[in-house]
């Protein structure tokens, strides 16, 4: 059955690569794409099976679509514009997903007398996939580097690398220190996708050359501050020698 329906797969066109494939005899619950396409297989082959699929909508069945002698009998909420059946290789596509179509679904099995064989249930969950990843880096005044990830979508799971070496952090927002540098890269994940965007990270120049122009300036005025005050010194000890001079040849006059 796994042999036949990867084959399935492969002979089944995609338009992108966030259609999703389900089987009803998965155990897992079904993901689908916001927006995009699912495949749904509920049998390998329904020309000597009668089926019926329904949804279950608060805790009434309500009947999707029925297949008797090789025939599509559509429900009520069947649309012909999304709903695709398959007859030969049992397969549903539905088209354009939609948040509404999350949900239980139920696949009943018939024999020739109408009488029920199987029946199983499928949870579907529709989410949106990943968006552009975005990666910014700011610098703090101790040079600490915070790097902040973004993306859209539904349900997001982070991860980091730096330099191909996988970070612990697994937040949408991770802090590097002063010294480190390289490449980060943010990778975002959900069920039905996933995106990733690298960027360059160095040692954070400005607030170091903040500190320096600083301490320069600083200096420069001290330097200023003492020329000014030796100049003061050297002009009052001048000052009172002259005048000191001044006063003894007035004494050796008189």
């Amino acid at each position: 059955m796994l042999f036949i329906f990867g084959l399935l797969l492969l002979l089944i066109p995609t338009d992108t690569c966030v259609d999703m494939f389900c089987r009803f005899n998965q155990t897992d619950p079904c993901y689908a794409s916001l927006g995009h396409k699912l495949y749904l297989q509920m049998v390998l082959d329904t020309r000597d099976q009668d089926l019926a699929l329904k949804k279950l909508m608060g805790y009434e069945k309500h009947g999707l679509f029925s297949v008797k002698k090789n025939i599509i009998l559509e429900g009520h909420h069947y649309e012909s514009i999304r709903f695709v059946f398959i007859l030969n290789n049992g397969t549903l596509i539905i088209n354009s997903m939609n948040s509404a179509d999350s949900g239980t679904y139920i696949l009943e099995l018939y024999d020739s007398t109408g009488i029920e064989t199987y029946t199983v249930n499928l949870q579907v969950i529709v989410e949106a996939p990943i968006g552009s990843v975005e990666v910014s880096v700011n610098c703090s005044s101790s040079g600490e580097k915070r790097v902040s990830c973004s993306s859209e979508g539904d349900q997001l799971i982070f991860s980091w690398t730096l330099n191909g070496q996988k970070l612990e952090d697994g937040n949408n927002i991770i802090h590097l220190d002063e010294e480190t540098s390289g490449n980060v890269t943010c990778t975002v994940n959900n069920r039905v996708s996933h995106g990733q965007n690298t960027t360059s990270v160095n040692r954070c120049p400005v607030e170091r050359s903040v500190s320096v122009v600083f301490v320069v300036v600083w200096s420069l005025e001290m330097m200023l501050l003492l020329t000014l005050l030796g100049g003061f010194h050297i002009y009052i000890t001048y000052c009172s020698s002259h005048a000191s001079g001044r006063k003894q040849e007035e004494e050796i006059a008189l």
